[in-house]
């Protein structure tokens, strides 16, 4: 009897902390881990006009951290052992919280080590390039012409893991088509190659491969996403060319240490969510071409449930393919 009047009594005790931190958070600044270096691409862009704009609703900064190196796993271990007080946060991708885990051996698990906060954005998708002097006019013609040519064709990509060679090996699983793999170390020299007519096809970011569109020096066979880029209304979906769902978004979530207390969560996911609603904030994004989800979308909920079907989409491709860390 005297074992449970304890547990009772430790129990209350506990929500009664909880809800003393509730009511008083935040009470002074909280840290946006993103796990790339400043300037990185748009998780840091994303994490840094959502974090300014949290802080009207907060009261309080939310000042972003970079903490780079392999590929995220740095940043977002040192989330995953930050004490659960909503004031250490970090914003993960789909490279961070699905691909690291089946690709790392990690010393944290990307579900059960953390608690979703809120899905930020989603990038409306990249583009599908080839070289200019590709023959293939369209994406079905391109189909076509690697079945008719296995191994011949080489896509680059920046580096093993990362999110364009997955969707190169995505590519062939459902097309049947084989194809090299070069890695490279990132895009941009990736892009010089293609340019050059060294390698055959990219799936690379609309900013980096618009403006060479544009210039007529490579070909661009579709968006992969869901609808046409507001920059680039000429160019097809995969829907709309022929590979219906082949999508290469990049999605954003916030994601806080597991035991965070349930309405610190809900704070901070009203918080994100008033600033989505920002015109600015929408503006800002819309420029860079990114979906903010409708409000629906943006639960700590609906972020552990993308997060899940990706991670069951693709850890079987990874581990099929044997790819591991270098």
């Amino acid at each position: 009897m005297r074992k449970v009047l304890v547990a009772v009594a430790l129990l209350v005790t506990v929500a009664r902390i909880e809800n003393s931190m509730a009511q008083t958070y935040p009470s002074r600044p909280i840290t946006l881990v993103v796990p790339f270096s400043a300037g990185a691409g748009s998780v840091d862009t994303v994490g840094r006009i959502v974090a300014e704009r949290m802080r009207t609703s907060l009261g309080q900064p939310v000042i972003v951290e970079n903490v780079g190196g392999a590929n995220g796993t740095i940043g977002v271990g040192r989330v995953a052992r930050a004490a659960p007080d909503g004031y250490t946060l970090v914003i993960g991708i789909r490279d961070t919280h699905v691909f690291n885990a089946a690709i790392y051996a990690l010393s944290y698990d990307v579900v059960t080590d953390f608690e979703p906060v809120a899905l930020v954005a989603s990038g409306r998708g990249g583009l599908f390039v080839a070289k200019k002097s590709m023959p293939a006019n369209d994406l079905n013609s391109f189909i076509a012409w690697l079945h008719a040519n296995p191994d011949k064709a080489s896509q680059g990509h920046p580096g093993v893991g990362s999110t364009p060679h997955l969707n190169g090996l995505y590519f062939q699983n459902i097309t049947g088509t084989h194809f090299q793999f070069l890695p490279y170390r990132g895009s941009g020299p990736a892009m010089q190659d293609l340019l050059a007519g060294q390698i055959d096809m990219m799936f690379v970011g609309a900013d980096s491969a618009l403006p060479q569109v544009r210039a007529g020096t490579i070909k661009a066979y579709a968006v992969m996403g869901k609808s046409r880029l507001a920059a680039a209304r000429d160019i097809p979906t995969v829907d709309e060319a022929g590979l219906p769902g082949f999508y290469q978004s990049v999605w954003y979530g916030l994601f806080a240490p597991k035991s965070t207390p349930k309405d610190v969560i809900r704070r901070l996911n009203a918080a994100v969510a008033d600033a989505l609603a920002d015109p600015t904030v929408r503006r800002r994004f819309d420029n860079i071409e990114q979906e903010i989800p409708s409000r629906d979308q943006q639960t700590p909920e609906a972020l552990g449930a993308l997060q899940k079907a990706d991670i069951e989409k693709w850890w079987p491709i990874i581990k099929a393919a044997g790819i591991k860390a270098e």
